[in-house]
């Protein structure tokens, strides 16, 4: 492994001070003369330490190596140190310009090189991410406290905060937004209390940064190896020669099966050899138990112990507070209100689906690693629908084309052109400039579509740059997704795969529309519990007349998708709500029940615990297991959803309601576009959310769409 540049101006130094029989001031001269030198080789070697010289600042992929961040990370905290020390001795009264602004400009450096690193450690990791990752986590924590806990700092933030009325609304919000920030962390905190938080907080940081490479390692270690072929029936031929290709790729003779994120896996819903279905759905269910399981007992009682010396009873109750819920009590409501009506309707496909078990000659209780095989033949038998038929019609580059991109731009006026010239992190990755109705350039978009080693599982978004009229900065955003890449021949997807693609499209519209002046409240940066509903109002345009017409059309022959098959798709899309329901409210209350925990709680049986929470609700349904077991849960125990993950209902609340309204007001249009655009997807967190909203359709909305949306009521 290549040394950093700070590690050779280290060694440099302490040679020439050894072998040196000069004096000591010339051998400071030389030690100094060293260091100037190695600096100014890192700033010409270094790409992190500058900004890019490319369209917006998109980072020099092509020019970054691992070693290059811990020098980078270790010059911008150096630097943000020295800005905030700055803040800090200001003899000045504190003022909104010379505290509040002098903060959401300083650390320059940092944010730069913490969202390439971030973001490339779930997109390209390996050992050497993993390593560095570990070490950062300790001095990245203990850089945020020395900021928040900063009595002196504090001081002159509460000052601008007493003064806000002042201000105008959009100022107010930053200062608000600081205030919230400082004393969600600690900065009222007795000096005794601010030692322990900072204990919690370099534990915590070190158990997340653990949890999440063991996820990743996961990913690479459980694995399914298929040396029989004739265990794989069900599978096609291009499928079975993607597993030939993936096992090649990992040095294992036969075919590998490697798992995505959640609990249920693809395969399994066309896998005929019920022993390798049950050995997958296993392998999926209990990854990770041995290494993870301790870590989340031991993050729960300790984020319950940061709760209590902030004055909450839970850490649930510590996370909602700043959300639109505020409280665990609303988010209980919303979830055991609509628990009932789930697993009712979920007994209905269950019944369904043991009936077809019965039919085809099985004698045996409907298991999980059965539902998706035989409700496909449910789905055959009330629709004459099969898988195989419907993914001819969804080939990669003309949904993404003649469908995404079509319906991005019939609602907001937008395109996106290839741009090839700009380097990226993996071959596979597709970088594209995003222009205006007008034709002036918004920013730089970047789709990552395939699974592979080293990346993390599941579907995400996130920005590499923010947008900032204060900087002067446009977004460069990118989306992630995990569709299988063919060993060879196109890339044929399912109807979920095209639904995720609108859907994390959504989330990255919502970065490109951003007009908000201070980057610390613009694109996404909103609660957690509205930041989904974008995304999810995104998702039904893959179902618009129009927009499906212009895409579903077979990869061979360019006929469009039969009115008839497509019928029978929208159809049995209502089929298996019951179970895609259950199944996301068993993991938002796992979620929820382990940040409930008392500080004290002893837990020795993690899979005890789920048991436990899922009957205290109603749900340990045998056959519909959480959609994230706890070992894997990566949402709440290193992806900043702890006690957050019940969000994804919660906005979807509010994305039916605001579809509803779309389509009453004429759907796929640019009036609508424009609205939702002005009102919602260009405020960031700017103003308050709620309304936002209100603005965009004129009321609160209720949940009558989302039981309509998801098939729970007729």
């Amino acid at each position: 492994m290549r040394k950093s540049v700070i590690t050779t101006a280290v060694a440099a130094a302490l040679l020439l001070g050894a072998c040196s029989d000069k004096p000591a001031a010339s051998a400071n001269e030389a030690k100094n003369a060293v260091a100037t030198q190695t600096a100014a080789k890192a700033q010409a070697t270094n790409v992190l330490l500058g900004k890019s010289p490319l369209q917006d600042q998109a980072p020099q992929f092509n020019l970054i190596h691992t070693a290059d961040y811990a020098p980078a990370f270790e010059q911008g905290i150096k630097a943000h140190d020295a800005e905030i020390a700055a803040i800090v001795n200001n003899k000045q009264a504190a003022s909104f310009d010379n505290t509040i602004l002098a903060m959401e400009t300083s650390g320059e450096l940092l944010t730069r090189v913490s969202r390439t690193f971030f973001n490339l450690a779930g997109l390209i990791s390996d050992d050497d991410f993993q390593k560095t990752e570990a070490d950062l986590a300790p001095k990245l924590s203990a850089h945020r406290d020395n900021i928040y806990l900063d009595p002196t700092l504090f001081a002159r933030v509460e000052a601008v905060y007493q003064q806000k009325s002042s201000l105008n609304t959009e100022d107010q919000r930053l200062v608000e937004y600081y205030y919230e920030q400082f004393v969600r962390a600690g900065a009222k905190l007795s000096a005794e209390d601010k030692a322990k938080m900072r204990d919690f907080n370099a534990e915590l940081a070190t158990l997340a940064t653990d949890f999440s490479q063991n996820s990743l390692k996961s990913f690479k270690d459980d694995v399914i190896v298929v040396t029989d072929k004739a265990q794989l029936a069900g599978l096609s031929d291009s499928e079975i020669a993607t597993l030939a290709a993936a096992a090649k790729a990992a040095g294992k003779e036969g075919y590998l099966i490697t798992l995505v994120n959640t609990t249920r896996q693809p395969v399994l819903s066309s896998l005929s050899n019920r022993e390798l279905r049950q050995k997958v759905w296993e392998t999926s269910a209990h990854r990770a138990v041995a290494t993870n399981g301790p870590l989340i007992v031991k993050m729960a009682q300790i984020r319950a112990k940061k709760a209590n010396l902030l004055g909450f009873d839970t850490w649930a109750s510590y996370a909602v507070a700043d959300q639109m819920a505020k409280t665990p009590a609303a988010v209980y409501e919303i979830l055991d209100d609509l628990a009932p009506k789930a697993l009712a309707r979920a007994k209905v496909e269950a019944a369904d689906i043991q009936a077809e078990i019965k039919k085809a000659g099985g004698d045996f209780e409907l298991q999980p690693w059965d539902w998706a095989y035989y409700a496909d033949k449910v789905r055959k038998e009330k629709y004459d629908l099969d898988e195989s038929s419907i993914k001819p019609y969804f080939e990669f580059n003309t949904v993404l084309q003649d469908g995404l991109f079509f319906a991005m731009h019939k609602l907001y006026g937008i395109s996106l052109k290839a741009r090839t010239d700009l380097p990226v992190w993996n071959p596979d990755v597709l970088a594209f400039e995003v222009f205006d109705k007008d034709n002036s350039s918004i920013g730089l978009f970047y789709l990552d579509p395939y699974a592979r080693e080293g990346k993390g599982g599941g579907a995400w978004m996130d920005e590499f740059v923010t947008q900032s009229g204060l900087l002067g900065t446009k977004p460069v955003v990118y989306n992630a997704l995990n569709i299988p890449k063919p060993a060879d021949g196109p890339t044929l997807m399912t109807f979920d795969e095209v639904t995720t693609m609108f859907h994390e499209m959504g989330h990255a519209v919502h970065g490109l529309f951003s007009q908000v002046k201070y980057p610390s409240v613009a694109g996404t940066s909103t609660a957690r519990d509205f930041v989904e509903f974008p995304s999810q109002v995104n998702e039904d345009w893959n179902i618009d007349p129009a927009v499906i017409a212009n895409y579903a059309k077979h990869y061979k022959t360019g006929e469009p998708i039969p009115k008839a098959l497509l019928d029978k798709i929208l159809a049995s899309n209502k089929f298996g709500q019951g179970f895609d329901t259950v199944e996301y409210l068993s993991a938002a209350l796992l979620d929820m029940e382990w940040h409930s925990i008392s500080a004290d709680t002893q837990i020795s049986d993690v899979e005890k615990f789920e048991h436990q929470v899922l009957a205290k609700h109603g749900l340990d349904f045998a056959p519909i297991p959480p959609r994230y077991k706890s070992s894997y849960f990566s949402h709440a125990f290193s992806g900043g959803y702890s006690a957050g993950y019940y969000a994804y209902l919660w906005t979807e609340v509010f994305a039916a309601d605001a579809f509803a309204y779309m389509g009453e007001h004429g759907g796929l249009k640019a009036d609508n576009g424009d609205k939702f655009r002005k009102e919602v997807l260009s405020k960031g967190n700017s103003e308050d959310l709620m309304q936002d909203y209100i603005h965009f359709t004129g009321k609160k909305p209720t949940t009558d769409a989302l039981l309509k949306r998801r098939g729970l009521v007729d």
